[in-house]
């Protein structure tokens, strides 16, 4: 496993980063793998082949601005990798790189993204071509593997550090820790994606399961978090581990924002606005309701104006 960094950097990761990586990879397994009509007139391949197949690794630069400490990586894009050398296309990257300028003329190039469970040496002879670019790129793994019992993200930044190895200094991959940062426009996206209809077309029963259960999980995970900060805290005041006064304020910052919500501004401001809902509603309804007497109106009089015309009275059964 390796090391973790050094360098004192906070990673500030956008959820547009991961999709753009699991749709890459999820694009490039379903070319690598057609149905299975196509496949049974293939012809045979190795073990090799056929794992690399099954998990294609796939390769693109992550961007984003560094300002003092703090690196955010904002947006991705693919590159292509040539397996004859074992390096990324370097004209393909330099045309990429220029495109996305015109674009995005604040962004930089931070580092690249790959796939896989672990980075391993040929990892290395990537992340060194693209020095000349950014002196301490970034290196971005998703692992595509499904593990049910992880409830982190399966993804993992890397650094670069020289370490001395047998006498002689060699960089080598350092984890960093890193915080998802997002914007409105990608909460939205996030939250819509999260609510699109599965694909099997299931039904509103199965949905809302899938909902609750998603919930359900969201609490208990909430729930299990406060129950270490409880027991650190306690802990902490019986003496058993050394107090630590930076999470201390963080606690106390956020026992201060909850009475917010008890105010009586916030009271106000909540039946101000529960009152507005109502008159909004209620003024619905009167407006349908006369819709639907104008509707009747109009087919009476319809009718009584197609009696008028015959020069009788209808006749009343």
């Amino acid at each position: 496993m390796a090391p973790s960094s050094s360098s004192g950097l906070t990673f500030k990761l956008h959820p547009l980063v991961i999709v753009n990586i699991s749709d890459h990879f999820t694009r490039v397994k379903t070319q690598f793998n057609p149905p299975a009509s196509v496949c049974a007139t293939g012809n045979g391949s190795s073990t090799g082949d056929a794992m690399f197949l099954q998990n294609p690794r796939v390769y693109g630069c992550v961007i984003g601005v560094q300002k003092g400490r703090t690196v955010e990586i904002f947006n991705s894009f693919e590159l292509l990798f040539d397996p004859t050398t074992d390096t990324l296309d370097r004209s393909f990257l330099e045309k990429k790189q220029e495109l996305y300028k015109k674009v995005f003329p604040d962004f930089y190039i931070l580092g690249w993204y790959s796939t896989g469970s672990d980075a391993n040496e040929a990892d290395m002879h990537i992340h060194k071509a693209l020095m000349d670019i950014n002196e301490c790129p970034v290196y971005v793994l998703l692992n595509p593997a499904i593990n049910h019992a992880q409830k982190d993200l399966p993804v993992t930044i890397y650094e670069s550090e020289f370490h001395v190895i047998d006498g002689i200094p060699q960089p080598i991959f350092v984890h960093t820790s890193y915080t998802i940062e997002t914007v409105e426009a990608e909460r939205i996206s996030v939250d819509h994606v999260a609510h699109l209809k599965p694909s099997d077309g299931g039904s509103a029963a199965t949905q809302l399961a899938a909902h609750l259960t998603g919930i359900h999980s969201a609490i208990k995970m909430l729930n299990s978090r406060i129950r270490v900060l409880y027991q650190y805290l306690v802990a902490m005041q019986k003496g058993d581990i050394p107090c630590e006064n930076s999470l201390l304020r963080q606690v106390s910052s956020l026992l201060r924002s909850l009475p917010a919500a008890q105010s009586e501004k916030f009271q106000d401001d909540f039946l101000m606005e529960y009152n507005d809902k109502l008159l909004m509603s209620y003024l619905a309804m009167l407006t349908n309701c006369a819709s639907n007497m104008n509707e009747v109106v109009d087919k009476f009089n319809t009718a009584y104006e197609r009696h008028s015309r015959r020069g009788g009275r209808p006749t009343l059964m």
